[in-house]
């Protein structure tokens, strides 16, 4: 396994930065060190807006791509461990998906934790899906053509608002884009013993995890660890793992998972690349051919070319 010399400079640039490792650190450091990269592109349309929530209102940022009606609607859940994360820090993933995409984006500012653990981020998550099923019409989009996605800890809740839809309200959906998903739990991998010096380490993941999750709750649950779920009847996905991360080998069990149950699936994991390269695809070619097949995988979930 090598490294991309790209990625290895992204990780010297982040090293000569001097900051202690996460879980050295409270979450309101973190997040205090956490600026949003380059601006994404211009889309034609954006907005700020609250929706309802389940214990009060959930912030939401929509990306229109053109002023065309009926279009497709994409739910994007944010990274960062259920603790870290903003609209801002999202913002230009949303407008490269958006664009690329030809679909509403509505990026979803569900509750973190430690302030709000489990299920409060979750149930927030799913609550946006329902308004937008439910709102398609009043803001030029269509019920019948949603998509949800995110990257890491964001594309844990996309799969678990899947597999909720499918449980509980029936809602037909086209497609997940699944960034580097959490999907275990148990954290007991070869890539949790292999990298452990590449951005995100297993004591950062062991961090999150604590922060998320309330004390005494079943890890095994489906809808906090999906890879132990039942998977059939999920949408179709495109789900993308990186080599040098110490998610890639639940990420890549979930893609087969997801085959075994009859789900189509296309999945990559990208050589030499690292955490958050998806997120940061400005900096990283192999993170903007990831943006732009991810996209390519929307327009044709949706209908389109």
């Amino acid at each position: 396994m090598a490294i991309d010399p790209i990625a290895q400079q992204w990780l010297d640039t982040l090293a000569a930065a001097g900051l202690p490792p996460m879980q050295e650190s409270t979450p309101e450091a973190v997040r205090a060190t956490r600026k949003p990269g380059p601006a994404g592109p211009e889309v034609h349309r954006v907005e700020d807006m609250e929706i309802a929530g389940p214990d009060g209102p959930v912030p939401v940022r929509i990306y229109w791509p053109s002023a065309e009606t009926n279009l497709p609607i994409l739910l994007w859940y944010h990274g960062g461990g259920w603790v870290i994360g903003t609209l801002d820090l999202a913002d230009s993933t949303a407008r490269r998906l958006a664009s690329l995409g030809q679909c509403i984006v509505i990026s979803v500012d569900y509750r973190l934790a430690p302030e709000h653990q489990y299920p409060a981020g979750r149930d927030d998550s799913y609550a946006a899906l329902v308004w937008a099923y439910q709102n398609a019409k009043r803001f030029g989009g269509d019920s019948t053509r949603i998509a949800v996605g995110g990257d890491s800890a964001g594309g844990t809740l996309a799969t678990v608002v899947a597999a909720m839809a499918r449980d509980r309200a029936g809602i037909s959906l086209a497609f997940q884009v699944l960034i580097y998903p959490v999907c275990d739990a148990a954290m007991n991998t070869e890539s949790f013993r292999v990298n452990r010096t590449f951005g995100l380490t297993p004591e950062a993941m062991a961090w999150f995890w604590d922060h998320y999750l309330p004390a005494g709750t079943d890890r095994t649950d489906p809808y906090i660890s999906p890879l132990r779920g039942t998977l059939a009847g999920l949408p179709p996905a495109y789900l993308v793992t990186a080599e040098c991360d110490p998610l890639r080998d639940e990420g890549n069990a979930y893609a087969e998972a997801l085959r075994a149950a009859g789900v189509e699936v296309d999945s990559e994991c990208f050589a030499g690349q690292i955490h958050t390269f998806f997120v940061n695809a400005h900096a990283f070619p192999e993170g903007m051919r990831a943006v732009e097949t991810a996209a390519a995988h929307l327009r044709k979930a949706f209908g389109g070319v």
